[in-house]
């Protein structure tokens, strides 16, 4: 059985060690050394959760509720995770399935009208789902990283839509330094669900490294309009800002990002960022008499 290092996890899903540390401590992933390629899908499946709404909290009690309810062992793999807002819940035998509340809803993404063809015979979600699972296996060994990326230009082929499958390929060519193919496909995903945070972090990274910072400060700024509390997409704005020459506004993420992730070097270097700008800008006031002034 092939094994990943822990060095291997972090390069292969673009991780800092914090985020994965603070995952073993929420119970989300045993802490170890060493990770199967079912840890590395089952995290994989939490870095795509964590540009949303839901905590690391609320991603354990409805992991471990749907344990119990559906008898499942590793419910991150072995069912789709959705996120709806606050709460995570889980497609199923053709619904949707919030364990700990118990509660079903239709999944229209499985829907009969939405079934796509390949030379006659109908194709179902779970055949897309199965592709993509085999798009990432594919995508971990740099032997069939063509084959992988050739799989999820199939699924997008056939499914326009897919948001996850447009950034896994374009992370792909983001790896590969083909910058303006990443764009692209990263851009697809923002359409195909303007609501994917991730999607938009992804695309600032990428317009960063085209050197079009306003654009990469519009794309950060919209994934932390969707999610507040997205620590990665402030500290990402926060340097764009710096570069920008926009100290001011820059200390406002480096902040944020302090109080989202407040121990670690990342942390560290956020803190020294605000107290470097803190301690060198000089503010302008409006006295009560009306005069400029300055607040050192």
């Amino acid at each position: 059985m092939t094994r990943y290092s822990r060095q291997d996890v972090l390069r292969i899903l673009h991780l800092r060690a914090r985020q994965l540390t603070a995952w073993e401590q929420a119970g989300l992933i045993p802490a170890s050394e060493n990770y199967s390629f079912e840890d590395l899908a089952q995290l994989r499946t939490l870095r795509a959760l964590r540009a949303t709404r839901i905590t690391a909290k609320s991603i354990r009690e409805s992991v471990e509720a749907m344990r119990k309810a559906a008898g499942m062992g590793n419910p991150l793999i072995e069912a789709s995770a959705v996120g709806h807002g606050s709460r995570l819940s889980f497609r199923h035998s053709g619904a949707l399935v919030d364990p700990v509340t118990q509660q079903l809803a239709f999944d229209f993404d499985a829907a009969p009208d939405r079934k796509l063809s390949i030379v006659g015979a109908p194709l179902r979600q779970a055949d897309v789902q199965e592709m993509f699972q085999r798009a990432v296996q594919l995508e971990e060994n740099p032997l069939t990283l063509p084959e992988a990326a050739e799989m999820y230009r199939k699924i997008l082929a056939l499914r326009p839509g897919y948001a996850a499958a447009a950034i896994n390929l374009g992370t792909i060519h983001y790896n590969l330094r083909e910058f303006s193919m990443a764009e692209q496909l990263y851009r697809r995903a923002t359409e195909a669900d303007p609501e994917y945070a991730l999607a938009f972090f992804d695309l600032g990274n990428v317009l960063d490294e085209l050197k079009r910072l306003a654009d990469a400060i519009a794309a950060y700024q919209r994934a932390v309009a969707l999610v507040p509390q997205y620590a990665d997409a402030h500290y990402n704005l926060a340097l764009a800002y710096e570069r920008q020459g926009h100290r001011r506004r820059a200390l406002r993420h480096w902040l944020t990002y302090v109080r989202l992730d407040p121990v670690g070097p990342w942390a560290n270097h956020a803190k020294a960022q605000a107290k470097k700008i803190l301690s060198t800008e000089r503010l302008s006031i409006v006295s009560r008499a009306g005069h400029l002034v300055q607040a050192g």
